[in-house]
């Protein structure tokens, strides 16, 4: 399954330890694309792992995530406006 990931965390309470936490995760799943923004290709239990474990770091009252999800990355249209950052420069 393909999933597009964006989140908005408050920085009340404790907010930027939840935010460095969440980026982490998010890290571990998925590659990161812009700020707050991440995408990559996740099996079911993959996904059930990386919902549960952000799930400890979420404040419901606070925190916004949304997750969109797609069977495939190619029933996804994607449009960049501005510089495409490239997600693989960091490889030699």
């Amino acid at each position: 399954m393909y999933v597009v990931l964006v989140y908005d965390i408050s920085q009340e309470k404790n907010g930027a330890r939840r935010c460095s936490r969440i980026f982490k995760i998010c890290k571990k799943y998925l590659s990161h694309i812009q700020d707050s923004v991440f995408e990559g290709e996740l099996s079911n239990a993959q996904l059930e792992r990386f919902k549960q474990e952000l799930k400890g770091y979420i404040n419901k009252e606070l925190d916004s995530v949304i997750l969109f999800k797609s069977r495939q990355e190619k029933w996804l249209d994607k449009e960049f406006w501005g510089k495409e950052d490239d997600c693989t420069s960091f490889f030699l």
